[in-house]
């Protein structure tokens, strides 16, 4: 079972691993609310993972371990995700008021028609959805299915670093928490399109009523800019928005390698935009959310906004939480772009 859907009522540590980085993350209630209560991101080097594929597991898990230790986090039991072209989703029919146990042999009968592999080489898992529409006799149940090595090879670099594999999680579902919390007080019914830039693919999101109902991925990400910021003026994309904070950028640096990206992105934009509009769940957007390291570039949410005509602001989903004292505050808010996908698995624990 893949665990996407069973309720955890600890907390556990949310780790997110892309292309660059390992960011890991741990919450708390407080309240109504949520405290962050630790937090380290963890940069990795190239080729360690490419793409969605792990390439180096030992030196991933190396990084893991260091990320942990440099959390303050003394959690061990921790959730991760598996990217969401790497699932099967199905939303079937199966009849109302099963068992527990009826159920579950309900979907594994209802699964052998929908995954093209064997049973036994795959995690299942599933959530019922409720009532079919006009038909009260039956209920939908959403089935997700895995190929059992995307979870294992996640499971052995956690391992690696000591850390267990309580739950995992798929991206879509994950980002979706994270989302609805950023925008759960502030705009709960709003459609809210969301661009999360990644290393080397970028996703755009469209939400409505705190559920995702538009997804698609394009071939496009901040490496090229981090790779030109090294190359022409031996700086780390981190390193290059604190200079841009400050007013310290290299001579020719904005000019040369930000404004271009800049520009890159409002085509993407503009692009993601087109094709939703086209789409049969396309409808007007009250917002759009830019997410990612790259995302903070100064300006870059003003330009987006000018050139899509859609209100357009940076993700921040930890703006509303406390934070404990054993954290450096302002670190978590100049990362808090590149914090969605971790907020959201780290909520996973306190649903």
């Amino acid at each position: 079972m893949l665990g996407l859907f069973r309720k955890k009522s600890s907390s556990l540590l949310g780790i997110d691993i892309n292309a660059t980085a390992i960011t890991v993350l741990a919450l708390s209630r407080q309240g109504a609310g949520y405290r962050v209560e630790a937090f380290a991101r963890e940069p990795l080097l190239p080729g360690v993972v490419q793409g969605r594929q792990i390439v180096d597991p030992e030196a991933l898990g190396m990084a893991l371990l260091r990320a942990w230790s440099g959390s303050g986090s003394r959690l061990r039991d921790s959730v991760v995700a598996v990217p969401g072209e790497a699932l099967i989703s199905k939303l079937i029919e199966v009849p109302a008021g099963l068992s527990d146990e009826e159920l579950e042999n309900q979907i594994a009968l209802e699964a052998s028609q929908y995954i093209p592999y064997a049973l036994e080489d795959v995690a299942l898992d599933f959530e019922v959805q409720g009532p079919v529409p006009g038909n009260s006799r039956r209920v939908q149940v959403l089935l997700v299915a895995c190929r059992n090595e995307q979870v294992e090879s996640l499971e052995a670099v956690l391992a690696l670093a000591g850390l267990r594999a309580r739950v995992v999680d798929s991206e879509p579902l994950a980002l979706e928490r994270g989302l609805a919390l950023t925008i759960a007080r502030a705009l709960p019914q709003a459609s809210l399109a969301l661009l999360d830039l990644g290393a080397d693919i970028s996703t755009f999101s469209v939400m409505r009523g705190q559920r995702v109902i538009y997804g698609r991925e394009q071939l496009f990400g901040s490496r090229q800019l981090m790779e030109a910021l090294g190359r022409h003026h031996g700086l780390t994309l981190d390193e290059a928005l604190l200079a841009q904070r400050k007013g310290c950028l290299p001579q020719g640096c904005n000019e040369d390698v930000l404004q271009p990206f800049g520009l890159q992105v409002q085509e993407q934009v503009v692009l993601a935009l087109q094709q939703f509009s086209a789409s049969a769940q396309q409808q007007p957007l009250d917002l759009l959310l830019l997410a990612g390291t790259a995302s903070a570039l100064d300006g870059l949410a003003r330009a987006v906004e000018q050139c899509s005509g859609v209100a357009t602001a940076i993700a921040d989903p930890v703006r509303n939480m406390s934070v404990s004292h054993r954290l450096d505050s302002q670190q978590l808010a100049d990362q808090a772009p590149g914090l969605l996908l971790a907020c959201g698995l780290a909520l996973r624990g306190l649903y």
